[in-house]
């Protein structure tokens, strides 16, 4: 599982007309789910998502958590994380899990991250959808954290 998370003043998430969820000050995350993930991943890779220190304390350190200052979350599912351009120009995704599997472990990662924020906190892009993404980085805060590599 792989989750690219951006730190961020605001994000918007569209689909078509529709506003499916916005927020301010906190996490956007583009989650990508490989065919060997599991609910475990998902578990350990929301909780580090949660606990990762990259808002500025009162002395402009990188030193505090998203729960830690009240801001909120953007989840966006994102299987193109796992897109392999190494063998011409055109990726491959065979890396990245069925939709039925991928579905079922980003709404296992919503549901932990929700009990680690609170449900409140967390919003959702519509899982399968063509969507836009509007976001102001703040930073710009950009970190790649591998479902394999979150201890």
């Amino acid at each position: 599982m792989r989750a690219l998370i951006q730190r961020v003043t605001e994000a918007v998430v569209t689909v078509g007309p529709e506003t499916a969820g916005s927020i301010g000050p906190g996490l956007l995350v583009l989650l990508g789910v490989a065919t060997t993930d599991s609910p475990d991943d998902a578990r350990r890779l929301a909780a580090k998502c949660a606990s990762l220190r990259i808002f500025d304390d009162a002395d402009g350190k990188m030193n505090l958590s998203v729960k830690q200052t009240g801001g909120e979350a953007m989840v966006v599912s994102q299987f193109t994380l796992y897109g392999d351009a190494s063998r011409g120009n055109r990726p491959s995704f065979t890396g990245a899990a069925q939709p039925e599997a991928a579905e079922r472990l980003y709404r296992e990662f919503l549901s932990a991250l929700q009990g680690e924020l609170g449900a409140d906190r967390v919003r959702a892009g519509v899982f399968r959808a063509m969507m836009k993404v509007k976001l102001v980085n703040d930073g710009p805060v950009t970190i790649l954290l591998e479902s394999g590599r979150t201890e």
